[in-house]
């Protein structure tokens, strides 16, 4: 989520977001979630683990790629656009909202749709069979309730309105992707796997989910769940959740059916890595890729909307889903530019997008079309 990474020279590294470590400082000590929205520490059989990926060395995780550092007095950038710029960073108004009606009534060995919930939040319905991806109800994401990003708008639903799940599916453990509040939620009401990176099982374990629930894997690692594979794929990004970085894995995710297939970027630049995937596992049927919090200061942590076009072009993706947008602040661009510029990159590129509000089940094969309804509150 925030841009900063261990030994990176980059001004993200000063910096950071508004969920950042100057936030965190001020309200530790008045508020008493804040360590344990820190989460754990990897350690014996975690550790050792960990240190057997290829992924770690030096002791913590690196990308497969190096980072594209900025030029330029970013610094000084950032500020001027923070006090000075005319972005349109909230909507005029709310933010449409759906209620995720009943999937449609078809062969459900076949069945695939995606229900959007704001920002990374989002639910696959593959082949009878439901996996929530990087859930977030919280009204921050932050480790405070006090200050931090707060929502635009709320979630569409309750958690104690989810469906039935079969698979809780995280990328990596920021704030904006990783709950602590949504986690305990969950594990009361839903009893199914968390299936996450390395070392993201370290947070689980410290908040109360059950050890035979936390599914930990390495890149190109699956669990399968019957005729379901979820596989960790590479992703340009870091982690962290404190003055520690990168000491859990990030990933991207392909979830498979007998016979149909999903691509998620989690949070990620633009790297050579989705060729790569695409070559080893698609083509996907749909891919939910990230558009929003780009930002030149930290190019190769997030895409810009023009990169999530080409890297969905490289996945050999079928239906474009964008997702990270909408829900959360986290950059100095317009709240609704990342979805103009990229659905006028996939016009220019042939790519089939469908735009969802939060809330709405797009099913896959058969997409509603791209109406603009964010327009009408920007």
């Amino acid at each position: 989520m925030a841009p900063a990474r261990r030994g990176d020279r980059s001004p993200g590294r000063r910096t950071g977001t508004a969920v950042g470590l100057a936030a965190l400082a001020g309200l530790a000590g008045a508020v008493r979630d804040v360590p344990l929205a820190l989460g754990g520490r990897l350690t014996s059989t975690r550790a050792e683990r960990a240190a057997r990926s290829p992924q770690f060395r030096d002791g913590s995780f690196h990308n497969p790629a190096s980072s594209r550092l900025p030029t330029g007095n970013m610094d000084r950038d950032l500020v001027r656009e923070l006090f000075f710029g005319k972005q349109k960073r909230h909507p005029t108004m709310a933010v449409p909202l759906l209620r995720p009606a009943d999937p449609p009534a078809v062969d459900t060995a076949r069945e695939l749709s995606i229900v959007w919930y704001g920002h990374a939040s989002a639910l696959i319905e593959i082949e009878g069979q439901r996996v929530l991806l990087d859930p977030v109800w919280s009204q921050r994401c932050s480790p405070s309730a006090r200050v931090g990003p707060k929502r635009l708008h709320e979630p569409p639903i309750r958690l104690d309105e989810l469906p039935p799940l079969d698979a809780i599916l995280i990328s990596h453990d920021h704030y904006d992707h990783l709950d602590l509040a949504t986690v305990r939620e969950l594990t009361d009401r839903q009893n199914v796997p968390f299936v996450v990176p390395l070392g993201v099982g370290a947070h689980l374990d410290r908040w109360g989910v059950p050890a035979d629930r936390i599914i930990e894997l390495d890149w190109s690692e699956s669990h399968h769940l019957g005729d379901l594979t979820l596989t960790a794929t590479p992703a340009q990004h870091f982690s962290g959740r404190g003055l520690r970085r990168d000491g859990t894995l990030w990933s991207s995710w392909v979830i498979a059916g007998a016979h149909r297939s999903v691509f998620y970027t989690g949070d990620s630049g633009y790297f050579t890595g989705y060729a790569a995937i695409g070559a080893g596992y698609g083509p996907f049927d749909v891919t939910l890729m990230q558009i929003g919090a780009y930002d030149r200061a930290w190019p190769s942590i997030h895409m810009f909307p023009e990169e999530a076009v080409a890297a969905h072009l490289d996945l050999r993706g079928g239906l474009l889903i964008p997702v990270h947008w909408a829900t959360f602040n986290l950059a100095l661009h317009d709240w609704s530019e990342p979805v103009d510029r990229l659905w006028a990159e996939a016009k220019s590129r042939d790519v089939r997008l469908a735009v969802p509000r939060p809330g709405e089940r797009v099913v896959v094969d058969e997409p509603p079309p791209v109406d603009g309804w964010w327009q009408a509150i920007a």
